[in-house]
């Protein structure tokens, strides 16, 4: 007779092979045996989703824990629509929109328009849910799908989706917009529906974000057509010119829209630079000085378990892997190691910036330096491969707890030149300081490590306008990543900057 453990080897072989075949993260009451279904869910390896509906997850995970269902949402949304309306059904040109502009932040509600729909809300995991629209199904040339999502196209999107919309979600709004080429597309809807009201609105839109050759072609078009057309601005703010019209990835100028619309929040609330300090080794010294207490708040934020004891070993140069058999087993120590390492390239890099380069500049030449250097001792024994170290990750990643999607890989190939060039023209240090962290974070363009190269990089940013070195303390972890997730969710800097503004302001005090 099979072991109890046995038996549930059996059930894992068969979620296994469910997964490896199907390619899917949502699994229907009819993909396991009613024996490994309910072995699986006492074991906490299977959680119910809704009434016939399973996600895979992990015993280990808390209540509460919205990793797992945050990483699986978009995923599992696509396979539920899909079984549940036979692909008669379509997000709405809100969310649509929100995808074509490279947002992919989980909704508390994701509305859906199905011609089988029911006008119900399905509630599903953690607060979130699917609520369903009776809408007759739009022209085939009005859906696309994207990441197995069907979503209205980017013309049939901005035709249909609510005035509000510019308003409400400003941003996405003004992305979707600089993806468009030419007008093709969105006239043959608009004249195909004689949407005068909506053909105006457009205009303006496209005027308030500089373009204004697509904003003319509308209305002359629609009037050439016998339409009258009455032009009007649906956002309630309009922003230097900073986007381009030639880019392809909606990534781009999302970036740029961040940076543009929250350097004046920045300015409102962080402190004043003192100006660059005249005595570099004292600044340096003072840099050196923090180590200990830096090294152990950063590595504790981002969950190493280390003391300042080892910190101060490791600083000695009394830890060697080779000789130390503990050690070579100790991932804290490898951390400890790396975070010694980094932080000694980045003082360098602050020299620079102290002796007048630019820090947006210096920043770029040197980051790949700093990641090198904070695995460089799992490289060197062989828990990780060198290859690991080549540059910006080739997968995607998620944040633990987070409802932000990170860029994909290709898109933060597209942005980092962008994000420096920003870095390097921002005339505001405080500015370089705030932003310089939180949209390096927000991009995350490594596999790992991206919480200590953001404060690394806001450091080097401080040193570029004379603040002191900044110590973001493990005591205010929930404090600092709770005005991360509000900055990167709904794109408002205020929680954050006032919060690395105390921090300064504190710093500066002593």
């Amino acid at each position: 007779m099979a072991t109890p453990a046995e038996k549930l080897a059996q059930s894992l072989e068969a979620l296994h092979s469910l997964q490896k075949i199907e390619k899917t993260v949502a699994i229907r009451t009819k993909d396991l045996t009613r024996t490994h279904r309910e072995r699986l869910l006492k074991s906490g390896f299977l959680k119910e989703v809704l009434k016939g509906w399973y996600l895979a997850s992990r015993p280990d995970e808390r209540p509460g824990d919205t990793t797992g269902w945050y990483t699986s949402f978009w995923q599992f949304c696509a396979s539920y629509l899909n079984e549940r309306f036979d692909e008669q059904w379509v997000l709405s040109p809100e969310q649509s929109l929100a995808l074509h502009s490279g947002n992919w932040v989980v909704p508390q509600q994701l509305l859906v328009r199905s011609p089988e729909a029911n006008n119900n809300e399905t509630k599903l995991l953690l607060g979130t849910s699917l609520f369903d629209i009776r809408v007759a199904s739009p022209a085939d040339d009005e859906v696309e799908v994207k990441e197995g999502l069907r979503i209205y196209a980017l013309s049939a999107a901005l035709v249909l989706c609510s005035p509000v919309y510019f308003i409400r979600s400003a941003m996405d709004a003004r992305s979707a917009l600089s993806l468009v080429r030419d007008t093709s597309d969105l006239l043959a809807i608009l004249l195909r529906g004689g949407h005068t009201v909506v053909a105006g609105r457009l205009a303006g839109a496209f005027r308030n974000i500089g373009n204004d050759r697509l904003a003319d072609d509308l209305i002359q078009t629609m009037r050439s057509a016998g339409y009258e057309v009455r032009e009007e601005d649906p956002f309630t703010a309009k922003l230097p010119s900073i986007l381009s019209f030639r880019e392809s990835s909606p990534y781009v100028n999302r970036i740029r829209l961040l940076w543009q619309s929250m350097r004046e929040t920045v300015l409102e609330h962080f402190p004043a630079a003192p100006g660059r300090p005249s005595n570099i080794d004292a600044y340096l010294k003072q840099v050196d000085d923090a180590f200990i207490t830096d090294a152990y708040n950063s590595l504790s934020i981002e969950g190493y378990q280390v003391t300042p004891a080892l910190i101060e070993r490791v600083r000695q140069g009394q830890w060697n892997p080779d000789q130390v058999e503990a050690d070579q087993d100790q991932k804290n120590a490898l951390a400890a190691r790396g975070y010694w390492q980094a932080h000694q390239a980045v003082k360098q890099t602050i020299k620079t910036i102290l002796q007048g380069q630019n820090a947006g500049e210096a920043v770029e030449n040197d980051h790949r330096i700093w990641y090198r250097e904070l695995f460089a001792p799992s490289v060197s024994i062989g828990l990780l491969n060198a290859s690991d170290l080549a540059g910006y990750r080739n997968g995607q990643v998620y944040i633990r707890g987070s409802k932000h999607v990170p860029l994909n890989r290709d898109a933060v190939r597209d942005v980092m030149p962008i994000f420096f060039e920003l870095l390097q023209t921002e005339s505001e240090p405080a500015v370089r300081v705030v932003l310089g962290h939180f949209i390096f974070v927000y991009i995350h363009p490594y596999m790992d490590g991206n919480g200590r190269i953001g404060r690394f990089l806001m450091n080097a940013m401080l040193a570029s306008g004379g603040y002191p070195w900044t110590i973001v303390p493990l005591s205010e972890r929930n404090n600092y990543m709770h005005a991360l997730e509000k900055a990167s969710v709904e794109q408002d800097i205020t929680d954050f900057t006032i919060f690395l503004a105390n921090l300064v302001k504190n710093n500066q005090e002593l």
